[in-house]
Order: C-alpha cells, then sequence, then structure tokens
C-alpha cells in the first residue's frame, strides 16, 4: 500500500507525498491514523520560528489512532482506538530515570525532532501507546495538549483556592484554566484577543478575564487584594509576556513558563529576587499527565475547543488560514476519513 503524507520541507511550504509500506519490529504497533490537532508547534514549524527543529519534517503530534498490527502477544489488538504519547525517551538518562521522561536528554518528539504523524499510517512503540475505548476520535485528539497543562499544573502543585494567572487564551491556556479549576483554583485569564477571552469566560467559566493592555496588573490585585497570584503560567511563548509574567505574581509565588520562546528571555534580578520568585519550566507531559486528562476530558468542552475542521486532503491549503488570528482558531483538526 503507497501511503499519503504531508511534509513541511522548508517554512511556509507544505507538500504531499507519497512513501511505501511501512515496517512493523516487534513490540511495535502499525496504526492508521484518524485525526490530527494542529497545535502552536505545528504553526511555528511552519513560520519558521520554532525551536528543536529542522527540515523537511513531517508535522503532527496531536494524534487519535486505531490499531492495524502488533504483536499476537500485544495487549493491543486490531481495531483498538489509542492515544499517542509522542516523546521517545531513551529511558537511561539521568532525567529518564528519576521519572522525567518528558524531558529525557535525548528526547525525540514525534513531529519535531523526528517525522510526525501528518500521514496515514505510522509505526509506534507499544509504550507510548494508551487504549482509549469510550474516547470520542476528537477528545483523542486533544488528549496531548490538555496533557501539556495538566503536567505545568501538576509542577506548580496548584492547590484549591489559590489565585493563578494564566498568560494566554490559546489551546494550551484554556486547558490549564479548565484543569485548574477542577483542581479548585481561581483562574484569572490574560490575552490580547477579546474573542478569545469571551471563549474562556462563556465556555470554559473562568473566575476573570482580563484583556493584558488594560492595567492587568491593578486589575489582578483588585481581585486578590493586593496580594497578587501565588501562581503564573505563561502559555504565549511570546517574549514580552514572558519577561512581564512576574509583575503579576505574589511575592513568595510560582512562574511557570510553558509556552516557548526561540530566543533570549531578560528578568530585573532585582524585582524576582524581591519576590523569592519560583522560576520553573513546564516541557511536555508524562504518562501520569496523560491519563489524569483523560480521566477527566469528559468534564471539557471538546466540541467548542475544536473550531476548525478540514479533511487530509484539503489540510495544506487552509494552514495559512490557521496563522491569522482575525479567523478565531482555537483548535484545528484534520480528519483522515
Amino acid at each position: 500500500m503507497v501511503i499519503k503524507y504531508i511534509v513541511c520541507e522548508e517554512p511556509g511550504k507544505l507538500a504531499y507525498k507519497e512513501k511505501e509500506n511501512l515496517v512493523r519490529k516487534p513490540k511495535e504497533v502499525l496504526l492508521r491514523i484518524k485525526k490530527v490537532g494542529i497545535c502552536g508547534t505545528d504553526l511555528h514549524a511552519y513560520g519558521g520560528n520554532q525551536a528543536f527543529f529542522t527540515y523537511p519534517r513531517i508535522l503532527g503530534h496531536e494524534l487519535a489512532a486505531e490499531v492495524l498490527e502488533a504483536d499476537a502477544t500485544s495487549s493491543f489488538k486490531v481495531g483498538h482506538k489509542v492515544v499517542i504519547m509522542p516523546y521517545l525517551s531513551c529511558g537511561k538518562c539521568i532525567a529518564c530515570r528519576t521519572g522525567k521522561t518528558n524531558c529525557c536528554q535525548n528526547i525525540k518528539v514525534f513531529g519535531v525532532h523526528i517525522d510526525g504523524g501528518m500521514q496515514q499510517q505510522v509505526v509506534l512503540p507499544e509504550s507510548v501507546l494508551l487504549p482509549t475505548p469510550i474516547l470520542t476520535l476528537e477528545e483523542m485528539a486533544i488528549v496531548e495538549p490538555l496533557a501539556i497543562g495538566a503536567h505545568a499544573l501538576r509542577r506548580a502543585a496548584i492547590k484549591p483556592g489559590e489565585y493563578m494567572v494564566v498568560v494566554g487564551c490559546g489551546p494550551i491556556g484554556i486547558g490549564m484554566i479548565k484543569l485548574a479549576q477542577i483542581a479548585g483554583a481561581k483562574v484569572i485569564a490574560l490575552d490580547v484577543n477579546d474573542n478569545r477571552l469571551d471563549y474562556a469566560k462563556d465556555q470554559i467559566g473562568v473566575d476573570f478575564a482580563i484583556n493584558v493592555l488594560k492595567n492587568p496588573v491593578e486589575k489582578i490585585s483588585e481581585i486578590t487584594n493586593g496580594d497578587m497570584a501565588t501562581a503564573v503560567f505563561d502559555a504565549t511563548g511570546n517574549k514580552r509576556a514572558l519577561e512581564s509574567g512576574v509583575d503579576y505574581m505574589a511575592h513568595g509565588g510560582r512562574y511557570v513558563l510553558v509556552g516557548l520562546y526561540k530566543g533570549d528571555l531578560m528578568f530585573a534580578h532585582p524585582k524576582i529576587h524581591a519576590k523569592e520568585t519560583t522560576l520553573m519550566c513546564s516541557r511536555n507531559a508524562t504518562l501520569e499527565d496523560f491519563e489524569h486528562v483523560i480521566a477527566n476530558i469528559k468534564a471539557f468542552p471538546t466540541e467548542s475547543f475544536v473550531t476548525h475542521r478540514v479533511h487530509f486532503s484539503a489540510m495544506a491549503a487552509h494552514f495559512d488560514d490557521w496563522l491569522n488570528l482575525e479567523n478565531n482558531v482555537i483548535k484545528a483538526i484534520v480528519d483522515f476519513d
């Protein structure tokens, strides 16, 4: 069988191509890709500003798949629906040995360091597959971005009742808001886009929504009775936003960088020192985070979250549209059926 795929050959250029059958090794599973979610990593790669990236590359790591073939002794059988955890770790480095497989020294992220899921079939190890018999295909395709948010919240040890700020109401930020609500936090959402803030209010039910251009420090201070937020999360990857996040944080608080900026960041040391800032990064997710999301995803408004749907055969023609904020894209899904 000839397998069709889409490759990003260079920034701004997508091409449809074909290749021959894939070869499956023992303890690997041959999968049919059913749906692929488009994320910021894909859009940044297409735009030429994604870190840890080389071209040409087949994009796609937010995946819903179906088993086509597996070992006879495997727990995965033909027809099983699976979510793919797209972080291939070495299992040997210091990070892996201490359970931090998400930041493995030798990590290969599907669709970033190695070719991803924007193809009709893929072969992957059994160890990165999670069975999801009761999820819809669209729910399966958004598990990975929600797991990114779940990992960031777990890193920060969010507690019920505390005020936290999420900067950026894109897919990752929205996921964090909902998961933080489930954890009992009081969430303040910041963005420059009023449509995304409205979505966070109307569909997610965020406690407070503030346009970052309208005195956010003053408003956060009012909401928190002068304390500011004990945890702040950046989900933008924007240099100016990343460098401003500490302004929203309480003394003794935590600042978590979830969004990734390709260059250098600068913080005024007296400012972060005075607050005894705990500055941490959050990268990828672990099995625990995926399982947490799968257990809670029925509480997430998937239907409204997925704003754009397109068939695989038409995907390349729509990619530029998804970069335009005026099109109000939250999550685009590519359908292979």
